[in-house]
């Protein structure tokens, strides 16, 4: 199943998370049957990332939302520390700063945006200046429904500019969300997650849905779509997120640089530092076999 199609967010369509069953999992019925197939995409996202590093005229930004205990974290976790860190970045999103807050609502994710070469995750972001402050009144309708256009302009920009735009929304269903934070209170491992806000920005869920539904429904295009994960069964989130991901990163005709020297005089040069270095030594220089 190609689950760019499955999970794309139509330009021009008006989204019902309703009608996206959270517990979806496809042809796969357990963890187990869909593990081989994690593993094989993270490998290939893994390989491509050091392709996109080495060619270094195009860059990937990942965006993740989603309500309280989706798993934006575990998505980075299990699909992201493969990848060389040298050419990889998570940012998270919180409460801005004063001098953020002193700024437009972009100015600190334009910060973040990747350099060519890179790949930069996005653990919420400029999303949240049309859902969280919309939810929560922090600023008047007339500010926030502008941004929806703002938005999207500042992702054109990126895509001209050689960013490929992934972003994904992770959707549970409130059953499996209240399930989650029992697992935080069980286990002493998780307690640090707790939160009070857990419980209070739970009780805003239908607004919180209305949000999303239209922030995904203005700003998903073919350039920078959005894709719904149905997130009830954390390994499904995984394998939907990781195909994606490998096979965009697949299409973006990623290429090696050319050889910057010439190889005949390099290996020359390798030929008789070789063999200075066996004479020293007291032995015939090996060759130094396929160039």
């Amino acid at each position: 199943m190609d689950y760019r199609k499955r999970f794309f967010v139509r330009p021009g369509t008006q989204l019902s998370l309703a009608a996206i069953d959270p517990a979806f999992a496809g042809e796969h019925t357990s963890s187990s049957s869909a593990l081989a197939e994690i593993q094989r995409n993270v490998a290939r996202m893994d390989e491509l990332q050091a392709l996109l590093y080495a060619d270094g005229n195009q860059s990937l930004l990942v965006v993740l939302q989603a309500l309280d205990a989706a798993g934006k974290d575990g998505v980075v976790r299990h699909l992201f520390t493969g990848m060389n860190p040298q050419g990889t970045s998570v940012f998270g999103f919180k409460q801005p700063s004063a001098e953020e807050a002193a700024h437009d609502f972009l100015w600190r994710a334009h910060q973040r945006t990747p350099a060519r070469g890179q790949v930069v995750v996005f653990n919420r972001s400029h999303y949240e200046d049309v859902l969280v402050v919309r939810v929560h009144d922090l600023v008047p309708k007339v500010v926030w429904s502008k941004r929806y256009a703002l938005i999207k302009d500042f992702e054109t920009m990126l895509v001209q500019n050689g960013t490929r735009i992934l972003k994904f929304f992770l959707h549970i269903s409130p059953e499996e969300q209240l399930a989650r934070f029992k697992q935080r209170l069980e286990d002493p491992a998780r307690n640090w997650k707790i939160s009070e806000a857990d419980y209070s920005e739970r009780e805003l869920w239908p607004e919180y849905v209305a949000a999303y539904e239209e922030a995904l429904s203005r700003t998903s295009s073919k350039s920078a779509p959005w894709y719904v994960i149905p997130a009830n069964h954390k390994w499904f989130r995984n394998l939907a997120i990781s195909q994606i991901i490998a096979d965009t990163m697949a299409g973006m005709g990623l290429k090696l640089p050319p050889t910057r020297v010439n190889l005949q005089e390099v290996t020359a040069k390798y030929h008789a530092a070789a063999e200075a270095q066996n004479q020293r030594a007291g032995k015939a220089p090996k060759d130094c076999g396929k160039t």
